[in-house]
C-alpha cells in the first residue's frame, strides 16, 4: 500500500480555479447575451407572467 502524497497548498489552488471556472461559465451564460436576446428573453417571461394571470381563477373571499 502506497498512499498519494498530495501538495495542500496546490490542492487548494486547484480547487479555487476549478469554483473560479464554475462561476465563470455561469456567468457567461447570465450575462453572456446580447440586448436583443435579453429583451426577447424578459418578453417571453413577461408574456407568461400575464397569460397565468388571465388563467387565475378568482376565489370568493377576495375582493374585487
Amino acid at each position: 500500500m502506497s498512499a498519494e502524497i498530495v501538495n495542500l497548498r496546490r490542492a487548494r489552488k486547484a480547487k479555487a480555479r476549478e469554483k473560479a471556472a464554475e462561476s465563470a461559465a455561469e456567468n457567461r451564460v447570465l450575462f453572456g447575451r446580447t440586448k436583443a436576446e435579453r429583451e426577447r428573453s424578459e418578453a417571453e417571461a413577461a408574456q407568461a407572467e400575464r397569460r397565468i394571470e388571465a388563467h387565475r381563477l378568482r376565489r370568493d373571499d377576495e375582493t374585487p
